[in-house]
């Protein structure tokens, strides 16, 4: 059985940083890319970054510049940290995967996703 765990959010102020880290267990292998989503209330899911087993990755434009994805792929890990949060970075991240490429910035849905962590910023 593949497990997701995401962790790492918080309630903050704008400006501030969180380091999210989600954690695969059950995947054979790790030949897979990794997808990172928000969705906010009242809002759709939206791709937020993704890294493949390469190390290649993609940021969409919303976040670019202020986001960096990571993977450590002996812990089987991959860290979304974000900088200069704004009020409208609040949302539930999740992360999931076979759900993204980031040669081509494409999101595909996925069968694997994890429970998500809740980013709240406000002042």
């Amino acid at each position: 059985e593949v497990q997701l765990q995401a962790s790492g959010g918080g309630s903050v102020q704008p400006g501030s940083s969180l380091t999210l880290s989600c954690v695969e267990r059950g995947w054979p292998g790790d030949d897979y890319a990794v997808g990172w989503f928000r969705q906010a209330p009242g809002k759709e899911r939206e791709g937020v970054s993704c890294i493949n087993r390469a190390g290649r990755k993609y940021y969409s434009e919303f976040l670019k510049g202020r986001v960096t994805i990571s993977r450590d792929i002996a812990k089987k890990t991959v860290t979304l940290q974000m900088n200069n949060l704004k009020t409208e970075d609040t949302a539930v991240y999740y992360c999931s995967l076979e759900s993204c490429d980031p040669a081509n910035g494409m999101w595909y849905d996925s069968a694997y996703w994890g429970q998500g962590t809740q980013v709240t910023v406000s002042s």
